[in-house]
């Protein structure tokens, strides 16, 4: 029975028609996937099923009834959930004040903090969530935030809720408790809508599905089952791709960057590896295993206890970030919002902020021409979906900021060693196939490249080397022809600490 109905949905934004003639439905009771690349309007559909935008054309009706929202609120009200990809919380208020904002228990107006303490502990402890009520958001990793956004939807007992790229930040454990909540909140009959570019989770949780590009509906599959993988992709894309990896081999040069026992906060002990000119070394470890922490320390974000870092055989003497960037060695970070972006900014302004300096007109001026052709490059060759450079970069979807985060070190005109964390979290697979891409031609011409993922087969597919973490620390290498699922996991578990000393070989400790 048809719950949720989008019917003929339009939205233009100024430069660009984000949405046009939009129409399916969710049943009651199922899970419909919301599938399609990076800026093909899935993210605004669902700010206009949130109350965030107004529809400009078209009609959306729940339970038969027609509904137009001014604001969130009046979303909220009509029994309707939004997890966004970019999450939505206050980092300085604790886990029981985020997750009851706007709903507190109180009596005469008083806050009773003992009541809500409880309360938010008993239903976290019912969805299997083990996070303290009390614990301040900003101490929290990006995954147990997410996983909080997801329980906020299910404590206020919404009738729809759309979650959009919900297990983007997740590990695997997280991710299979967010199915199980999945799978009850179908059982109990809401009407689910789940936005992944992660095609096997689709066919696991989707009963249909509807496909977007360039902000139309290109598909509709009311029975998912029937439908293979390879269609998919390609009414996404509107292209095959074979392999998405397209893992190119190398000639390796000499070390280009070398980490000695760099000791620092997380860190069970020291670390050392290297990485040569030409070579892309994939760190793979479960959530808490210290891989992001060590990067941090790497980059100068984080001023670490003890050891050194460098570069072509040079020390990076001091300590921080411009010495650094300065010295070639630049980084992607995990969090693309708040370390990232700088959202206030143009899309032009964020791929030239780093390398602005090297387009300067003696001390106060700066070189125009060369600012919009260094954008243009970039927004052509990622592919960045926006109306114009001068776009605000907060209005473009996640995959298509990280694609102006990797655009502007691509922009840097001494760049050695680049890091990489996360760098397709949230992004479609045409998108990924396009920053491998770059990856492996920014590898030929012989930078260095430290790429840190959650995803087991994007470190195998891509690397030379995989490196291995496992609560703070180094616990082995694998070369490429010795990496597999099986070997990876066996070091990356607490368990799998007894694996063959020929697999936990450190190079350079």
């Amino acid at each position: 029975m048809s719950y949720l109905e989008f019917k003929q949905i339009g939205k233009v934004f100024p430069g660009v028609k984000a949405l046009s003639d939009i129409s399916f439905q969710v049943n009651a009771g199922s899970v419909h996937a919301l599938l399609g690349e990076n800026g093909a309007g899935k993210s605004t559909l669902i700010k206009i099923l949130g109350g965030e935008h107004v529809p400009d054309e078209g009609v959306l009706s729940i339970d038969g009834q027609p509904r137009r929202f001014a604001n969130s609120r009046d979303s909220i009200d009509a029994g309707v959930s939004i997890i966004h990809q970019e999450l939505q919380y206050v980092a300085d208020l604790t886990v029981m004040e985020n997750l009851l904002l706007g709903h507190l228990p109180n009596r005469f107006g008083f806050v009773s903090r003992k009541q809500a303490m409880r309360l938010v502990d008993k239903q976290l402890k019912s969805v299997g969530v083990d996070i303290p009520a009390g614990e301040l958001l900003r101490n929290l990793s990006i995954g147990q935030r997410q996983m909080l956004e997801i329980c906020k939807a299910i404590f206020r007992d919404a009738k729809i809720i759309a979650l959009d790229e919900p297990t983007s930040s997740l590990s695997h454990g997280e991710s299979e408790i967010l199915f199980r909540m999945v799978r009850a909140l179908k059982s109990q009959g809401k009407a689910v809508i789940y936005i992944s570019h992660r095609l096997d989770e689709v066919f696991a949780l989707c009963d249909s599905a509807t496909v977007f590009r360039d902000g139309r509906k290109v598909g509709d599959f009311p029975q998912l089952r029937e439908v293979s993988r390879e269609e998919l992709v390609r009414k996404m894309v509107g292209r095959d791709i074979q392999d998405v990896f397209g893992y190119k081999p190398r000639n390796l040069g000499d070390i280009r960057l070398q980490v000695r026992q760099l000791a620092g906060r997380k860190l069970s002990r020291p670390v050392s590896f290297s990485a040569r000119r030409g070579e892309i070394v994939g760190f793979f470890g479960l959530v808490g295993a210290g891989r992001s922490e060590l990067m941090q320390l790497i980059y100068g974000a984080e001023k670490p206890s003890g050891g050194e870092v460098r570069i072509d055989g040079e020390k990076i003497e001091s300590v921080g970030i411009p010495y650094s960037i300065r010295s070639g060695l630049v980084f992607c970070p995990e969090d693309r919002k708040e370390d990232g972006i700088v959202g206030c900014l143009s899309v032009a302004e964020n791929i030239n902020i780093s390398c602005r300096r090297h387009h300067r007109l003696g001390y106060f001026f700066v070189r125009n021409d060369l600012e919009k052709r260094t954008a243009d490059r970039y927004i052509k060759r990622l592919r960045i979906k926006t109306p114009s450079r001068q776009q605000k970069i907060s209005f473009l979807s996640g995959g298509n900021q990280q694609k102006v985060i990797l655009s502007r070190w691509l922009a840097e005109q001494d760049l050695r060693v680049l890091i990489v964390d996360e760098p397709t979290r949230g992004i479609d697979i045409g998108a990924k196939n396009e920053i491998y891409a770059a990856l492996f031609e920014m590898a030929e011409s012989g930078v260095a490249i430290i790429m840190v993922s959650s995803e087991l087969p994007e470190v195998l597919g891509v690397s030379d080397r995989v490196v291995v973490m496992c609560q703070g620390e180094v616990v082995g290498e694998l070369d490429r022809a010795a990496a597999s699922e099986q070997s990876v996991l066996k070091l990356a578990l607490p368990a799998g600490r007894g694996a063959p000393k020929a697999m936990r070989q450190k190079e350079g400790v």
